[in-house]
């Protein structure tokens, strides 16, 4: 079987994103334990993508590939996967308009078209709503990573047949299959901050970020490990995350602090797992605790990361929601205490939850794999 899978991968000036790298990590992982022996990959650095997962990859629209060459690889394959993302969002229009080009492309051909483990909205008007809505509506199958995007899909017609909700694709990347590639002496805290920080000066979040911190190190008592998710792949590189994590380092009282090189998909799941706090703005820091039932406070920065939050940390049972604006306010501590107390209650309920979880995303991939067949 062959399949073309799309997901917003490849380093871009040798930047990485880990979320968006590892949906599209368990995707390749999943297909191939079924039985997929091809895969093509649709990716803004083909030579990375190609290397990093053993596939055969191609540019995207309007970054080098052209319509014509991505309809003759979808007539010569055997359907079309969306991994999973956020990116069908008016605040992307460019992404609505590839993926729905793809549709476009898979109904011509009378290839099956599967999208799987999205964020679908909040924002979604005018000509994307529309433009989705088409996209959807010649799917053969939706999943759907948070209630509220279940919901929107069904507001839009898509019948309940065709959409599941589910949780995020890469929620099991790595548990408990392979060698864990991160080994730490000490418990620590495990903090990711991205830099967009919504309508708040950015120089107010980072000291905002760093009076919050200096709490978790105070009331915990554990080490503070920085891991950044949108990282440069070179060596003493401070961009994206990174960056961030440096500013907010230099205003720490604290000085139990290290930072954690960002290497691969696995890793990154391995170190938050093993963590006894998560602290993220970040979404697949949730992703991957969650599982485990590491206790993790969400920092949403605006509607779309709160809804995200939300959607991972409700999936296994949390929901420590701190707003940047709430830490502005100095509500940080009462969160920390709340989150630290209920540790054992939040780790003992997140694995439950997780093992009633597993058997079900493991029937979404199967399901997957048979709409290809």
């Amino acid at each position: 079987m062959h399949l073309v899978l799309i997901g917003d991968i490849g380093p871009l000036d040798d930047m990485i994103h880990i979320g968006d790298e590892a949906m599209f990590d368990e995707a390749v992982r999943q297909l191939r334990r079924r039985g997929v022996d091809r895969i093509t990959a649709i990716s803004s650095n083909p030579t990375d993508t190609a290397e990093r997962y053993g596939v055969e990859a191609v540019l995207p629209l309007g970054r080098g590939g052209s319509a014509q060459e991505l309809g003759a690889l979808v007539a010569d394959a055997d359907g079309v996967l969306v991994t999973g993302g956020g990116n069908l969002s008016s605040v992307w229009p460019t992404h609505i308009v590839e993926r729905a080009t793809l549709a476009r492309i898979a109904a011509e051909h009378a290839r099956p078209f599967v999208l799987s483990g999205q964020t679908i909205g909040p924002v979604l008007g005018g000509d994307g709503r529309d433009t989705v809505a088409r996209m959807l509506d010649s799917a053969r199958l939706v999943g759907l990573r948070e209630s509220s995007s279940a919901a929107l899909v069904a507001s839009m017609g898509v019948p309940a047949e065709r959409a599941q909700q589910t949780v995020d694709d890469a929620s099991f990347l790595a548990d408990g299959r392979e060698q864990a590639a991160v080994i730490e002496a000490e418990p620590y805290a495990l903090i990711t901050l991205a830099r967009h920080v919504g309508d708040v000066d950015p120089d107010i979040a980072i000291t905002a970020y760093a009076s919050l911190l200096d709490e978790v190190a105070e009331q915990t008592g554990l080490e503070l490990v920085f891991h950044a998710h949108f990282a440069s792949m070179r060596d003493h590189d401070s961009r994206g995350d990174s960056a961030v994590h440096d500013a907010v380092a230099a205003r720490l009282r604290t000085s139990r602090v290290r930072i954690a090189p960002t290497t691969d998909v696995p890793s990154s799941a391995h170190l938050a797992r093993g963590a006894a706090l998560v602290v993220s703005s970040r979404y697949h820091p949730a992703v991957f605790a969650g599982p485990g039932g590491v206790p993790t406070i969400g920092i949403p920065v605006d509607e779309y990361t709160d809804v995200k939050l939300r959607g991972a940390l409700g999936s296994f049972g949390q929901s420590a929601i701190l707003p940047l604006t709430a830490a502005l306010d100095g509500r940080g501590a009462d969160t920390v205490r709340r989150v630290w107390d209920a540790r054992d209650a939040t780790r003992e309920r997140g694995i439950q939850l997780a093992e009633q979880a597993r058997p079900v995303s493991d029937a979404w991939w199967d399901r997957v794999h048979a709409t290809f067949e």
